[in-house]
């Protein structure tokens, strides 16, 4: 945010904070600039976010390659769409699906990490907002901004009011003001765009029904790794405790060879004393031997 103006940097300050922080972090700043009653004021309207809208605007935050991975497929979506490709559109929109589901649960793991839980219905939410940011370049904006107060939803026909969705959204760009609608030019080849139709509740359970079969077999192929995984350990434990074997026993055999050494050197110690008491002996009787000699020569 940049520093010229203030709001936006208190702004930016307070959505970054831990979602129990808001509210008397936003009334400890209401009576700090208490001398300016304009933006004391202005601070005081800051909304607290909704768990949905925070836990995005955590992501944003903590992992904006992430975003920006998500902004991109989703331009090539709208890029498919102007250019009428039919095949392009199919696998951006799998990408998309597969994309939202992965970072919502990278979204989800981050604010557990704060110690926010997220149900199922703020987990729709939070990907319901991916998908909007996706479809709508505005509706992107109003993500990267990181200042949410609530989750988004949108049907890619450019209608999305944002005006209530984002804190400061006339600084922000967005006013609430409804856009006039385009003239149908019938020189153009018609765009596509997700609208409601008779089928919406079928093709949300083909949906569902697609994101079931995904998960499964992405939990199929992880239980074959862990299922691998739990083997190499059992048998790297199996030859832990096997090495752990042969070491107590090389250390059995290491303090047996240590009391036979302390037996050898109590043995060589007397052989030695023995040795120097046979010496003597010797010496003794080598000197007896002389005396002898030389009383024999006096006669």
């Amino acid at each position: 945010m940049p520093d010229a103006d203030p709001l936006l940097k208190i702004a930016d300050d307070l959505y970054a904070l831990p979602l129990a922080d808001f509210t008397p972090a936003r009334d400890a700043l209401v009576k700090e600039h208490k001398a300016d009653k304009a933006l004391a004021a202005s601070i005081k309207g800051l909304r607290k976010a909704s768990v949905a809208a925070w836990v995005v605007n955590l992501l944003v935050r903590r992992d904006p390659d992430q975003v920006d991975q998500v902004l991109a497929v989703g331009e090539a979506l709208r890029d498919a769409q102007d250019n009428f490709d039919a095949t392009q559109l199919r696998e951006f929109t799998k990408q998309r699906r597969q994309l939202t589901a992965s970072v919502t649960t990278a979204a989800r793991r981050m604010a557990r990490e704060k110690g926010v839980r997220t149900t199922e219905s703020v987990a729709e939410q939070v990907e319901a907002t991916l998908t909007a940011a996706m479809l709508e370049p505005d509706a992107a904006r109003a993500v990267r901004s990181g200042l949410l107060v609530t989750s988004l939803s949108a049907t890619g026909l450019g209608d999305l009011d944002l005006s209530g969705a984002v804190a400061l959204p006339e600084a922000l760009g967005f006013s609430a003001k409804a856009r006039p609608a385009a003239a149908p030019d019938p020189t153009q080849r018609p765009q596509l765009h997700v609208v409601p139709d008779p089928d919406a509740d079928a093709k949300a359970r083909a949906a569902a029904d697609e994101r079931l079969a995904d998960a499964r077999a992405v939990l199929k192929e992880h239980e074959k790794e862990h299922r691998a995984a739990r083997r190499s350990v059992e048998k790297l434990q199996a030859r832990t405790l096997q090495v752990q074997s042969e070491i107590d026993e090389l250390r059995g055999r290491l303090a047996a060879l240590e009391d036979t050494l302390e037996e050898v050197d109590e043995e060589l110690a007397e052989a030695e004393a023995a040795q120097a008491e046979v010496e003597e002996a010797v010496d003794e009787a080598r000197s007896e031997v002389d005396a002898a000699r030389e009383a024999r020569e006096r006669f």
